[in-house]
């Protein structure tokens, strides 16, 4: 059942961004933002992790996912140093997906060998 609650859920994700997308005039990277703010946002009001524990990957993997670790350093980090942790945060609480797409990226590109669209 987690492996179905997870596809739904995650459908459903997805579904409500394409029409977001389709129906407004929003740009994809405002789209984006909006997922990663709201995934925040719902951190911080305890909703987030109510979702992860009922769809698991399906709620954790979407950008919301990456807001809601985001909101976990952020709070992690002003408890441990005050005001300073926010704007140190985000940062260390991410590093590792981060560092994670931009080596997997770079690898993907020297084997794949990329061209620009003209």
């Amino acid at each position: 059942m987690d492996y179905i609650n997870a596809f739904w859920v995650g459908g459903v994700i997805c579904a409500l961004v394409q029409i977001l997308l389709d129906k407004t005039k929003l740009l994809p990277g405002r789209v984006m933002v909006l997922l990663v703010c709201s995934g925040a946002l719902l951190g911080a009001l305890g909703i987030y992790d109510r979702l992860v524990e009922f769809a698991g990957a399906g709620a954790s993997v979407p950008l919301f996912g990456f807001g809601n670790v985001l909101w976990k350093g952020v709070k992690k980090a002003v408890d441990q140093n005050g005001i300073l942790g926010v704007f140190m945060g985000g940062f260390t609480s991410s590093a590792v997906g981060i560092s994670a797409a931009l080596i997997f990226s770079y690898a993907a590109s020297l084997i794949f060998q990329p061209k620009m669209k003209n």
